[in-house]
């Protein structure tokens, strides 16, 4: 029988994006099927299989995309989100492969289906970028989305605090506003598939904030002081407010984790 290890490390080394997508729900409904057993003991890729496009860029040279009012402002928005999904794929599938091991069958079970979310979301997205005009690979995308995973590669409780905890909670606080811009230009198809990928990512921000919470109480350490310590070491940045307080509390993402330590 195949292991989760094997068939994580399988997705992270599928280059393609649409491939990765098709890989990445393949993944999933081999776990939810049976057909791969609970071993995480095959080395992760320090870096994923990518495609030769997008261009990637360091986040201080990717070009100005405005505010999303014209036409071509929504494509650069839509494709920097786009390639974010992309990214998400590959991020939750090497929290499984690399972490799997450490924690119950419901964790894996809990983000092999985030990573069938971010594939789903890729997907949609895409097939957005092509009704407009344009297609995943076009502009150039940030470089950096990487660097969270390769800071934490060594320890479960980091990636946790940082991934979901700290980035896709960042997409609850800008997500909404996002989403009034396309309705205001009348983009009513884009500002649909937002909506999607906002209540699926905090669900996903729970599943971080309860697995965090979990393995916390398993080391003995205090949840919340242990988060801040680790956002204040791992974290290349600051938690910059304005913060959706409504929608990270529905995720279990109080505001005794961030008020405290932001900037």
């Amino acid at each position: 029988m195949q292991t989760l290890g094997d068939a994580a490390r399988a997705v992270l080394l599928t280059p393609g994006p649409h491939d990765k997508h098709r890989a990445a729900r393949g993944f999933a409904r081999a776990w939810r099927r049976g057909d791969l057993a609970h071993r995480c003991d095959t080395a992760m890729p320090d870096r994923p299989a990518w495609p030769a496009a997008p261009e990637l860029l360091a986040p201080n040279a990717m070009p100005k995309r405005g505010k999303g009012g014209s036409a071509r402002g929504r494509i650069a928005l839509l494709h920097a989100l786009a390639h974010i999904e992309f990214v998400a794929i590959d991020l939750a599938v090497d929290l499984v492969g690399r972490f799997g091991g450490e924690f119950p069958r419901a964790f894996v079970d809990d983000w092999i289906a985030v990573a069938a979310d971010e594939a789903m979301h890729f997907a949609l997205l895409d097939r957005r970028l092509r009704q407009l005009g344009s297609f995943y690979g076009e502009l150039p995308a940030h470089a950096g989305l990487w660097e969270a995973a390769e800071v934490t590669a060594d320890d479960a409780l980091a990636r946790l605090a940082i991934v979901p905890m700290v980035l896709e909670a960042r997409g609850l606080d800008v997500t909404p506003s996002t989403v009034e811009r396309f309705h205001a230009a009348g983009d009513e198809a884009s500002a649909k598939i937002l909506s999607r990928i906002y209540n699926d990512e905090i669900r996903h921000v729970s599943a971080g904030t309860a697995w965090f919470g979990w393995k916390c109480d398993e080391r003995g350490f205090n949840v919340v002081e242990t988060w801040q310590s680790l956002v204040k070491s791992r974290f290349r940045g600051s938690l910059k407010p304005p913060f959706n307080d409504s929608a990270r509390h529905d995720a279990g993402l109080t505001q005794e984790f961030y008020a405290v330590i932001a900037s």
